[in-house]
């Protein structure tokens, strides 16, 4: 059975599955916000009439969309609910976290690594991937993968996201060989919810069916619906969703990505010295308090903060300084 490896950074787990070296599946989670399997008391601050939806506040501020709420429910009153999908962050906006009312005792959401064994999975927590995840970042900054003859540009949208096929290939090669990619940035990306992949339109039945074999062959083990590719190419996946991709946390907080990516790069310097981490001031800024003290804790070492405005977020740096 494939292993799962973690590494639990500064305000960012991430988990990769390795085959042959390459990362397969990946996964990120942001401690501190509403996670699925999460119970907790709230106060129902908002009930719409006639329904049974409403609107929670958690301890922590952070509020929730409520479905299946009792008759008696009514504004102002404790809510005992489980978080049943993470908030998903959109570029202007965010989907608040979904939840619904339960008699479980209260629990905080599980870790990244317990969800994973929670799923089946073989876990190992360890200090470094071996695989290269600034490359996987990368991609994800940029939203676009290469593959023979072609690209993927990912687009998340408040519908949905989407999967745009481009390329040289004559268009029936060209959407066959973008079936391998398109699965493979499914699982590395963590995408769920609703999909739309737009390949090259095929006038050919017999074109359009052989892709739709090929995509299901490709998804096979991958939780998920589908529709027939249509006259135009497009076809449509809807799967599981409860936490945002790595595509949507970038998008709905790239200075905070930037910034736990760096924190990241930080706690590798093997270099004796002071680490100055040179960044936009943005990602700076994004560097909580708590977060310094921790990369100062786990380093053992003192920190010096660069406001490089030239630097690209993704490209923020860091090296030891002399004392």
């Amino acid at each position: 059975m494939a292993e799962w490896l973690i590494e639990e950074g500064i305000g960012e787990h991430r988990a990769i599955l390795l085959e042959g070296g390459e990362i397969r599946a990946a996964r990120v989670d942001w401690p501190g916000a509403l996670s699925a399997g999460q119970v907790e008391d709230a106060v129902l601050i908002a009930r719409t009439a006639g329904s049974k939806r409403g609107t929670l506040r958690f301890a922590s501020g952070e509020e929730a969309l409520v479905d299946g709420l009792p008759r008696e429910a009514s504004e102002g009153a404790p809510l005992r609910a489980v978080v049943t999908r993470s908030a998903i962050g959109e570029k202007g906006r965010a989907k608040r976290a979904q939840a619904r009312p339960t008699r479980d005792a209260p629990r905080p959401g599980p870790s990244l690594a317990a969800r994973l064994r929670g799923e089946g999975g073989q876990v190992r927590v360890v200090n470094r991937f071996p695989g290269d995840w600034d490359e996987l970042f990368a991609a994800a900054w940029t939203g676009t993968t290469a593959f023979r003859g072609g690209s993927l540009t990912l687009s998340p949208t408040p519908a949905m996201t989407l999967i745009d096929v481009d390329g040289d290939l004559p268009p029936a090669a060209l959407a066959l060989q973008a079936v391998p990619a398109i699965g493979e940035a499914l699982r590395r990306f963590d995408l769920g919810g609703a999909i739309g992949i737009d390949f090259p339109s095929l006038e050919s039945k017999q074109d359009r069916r052989a892709v739709d074999e090929a995509l299901s062959a490709e998804l096979a083990g991958w939780s998920h619906e589908k529709t027939a590719m249509n006259g135009f190419g497009f076809v449509q996946l809807v799967a599981r969703l409860e936490r945002p991709s790595l595509l949507h946390r970038i998008l709905a907080d790239p200075a905070g990505a930037a910034a736990r990516a760096l924190l990241r790069r930080a706690e590798a310097v093997a270099e004796p010295g002071a680490l100055e981490l040179a960044a936009p001031g943005a990602v700076l800024a994004a560097i909580r308090p708590d977060w310094r003290e921790a990369l100062a804790r786990r380093t053992g070492r003192d920190l010096r903060l660069r406001d490089e405005p030239r630097l690209a977020w993704e490209s923020a740096t860091v090296q030891a300084v002399p004392l």
